[in-house]
């Protein structure tokens, strides 16, 4: 079994990256979905408002940068797990 320098298993890079992958997946869509959808139209789950027909800016940004540095590190995650995997 490979371990990098960092004690963990190339299955174990693998598994992180896959995970961060969809996880960045998912807040990448719903920080676009904050964008596109008026803030009284969002499903439940994405949290109510009382009041206003805008959006959800500041959740949307927060989703979109979230989103992307767990991709990034999915990314990073991945290239161990092929460099390691040789």
């Amino acid at each position: 079994m490979d371990v990098s320098t960092a004690g963990l298993s190339s299955t174990t890079l693998r598994t992180i990256g896959l995970v961060l992958l969809v996880v960045g997946l998912i807040a990448l869509v719903l920080g676009i979905i904050y964008l596109a959808v008026p803030a009284h139209s969002l499903p439940s789950f994405m949290g109510r408002t009382r009041t206003g027909s805008g959006h959800r800016s500041k959740r949307a940004i927060a989703a979109l940068v979230a989103g992307g540095l767990l991709v990034v590190g999915s990314v990073i995650a991945l290239v161990r797990y092929r460099a390691y995997a040789r």
